[in-house]
């Protein structure tokens, strides 16, 4: 289920951002890049619709996924 991020309250989706941009085998790349710079480009994905916060009623959690993994997930 799709979760509008414009709808979630802004503190909410700052942890949401966070956990995501900082979880294990996120990868950037060769360089580093500040929290503060991946928590502003996810949002900025979001805007774009590039990304999207999903629901997941089987495990009860909630996420972000990029909008090609959900196209394929729809397939």
């Amino acid at each position: 289920m799709i979760i509008p991020f414009d709808k979630l309250p802004k503190d909410i989706l700052i942890n949401l951002v966070e956990e995501f941009v900082t979880r294990e085998g996120t990868d950037y790349g060769d360089y580093t890049t500040e929290l503060n710079d991946k928590v502003e480009q996810v949002i900025a994905q979001l805007k774009n619709k590039k990304a999207f916060v999903v629901y997941d009623t089987y495990s009860e959690s909630t996420s972000i996924v990029s909008a090609d993994d959900l196209s394929e997930d729809l397939e």
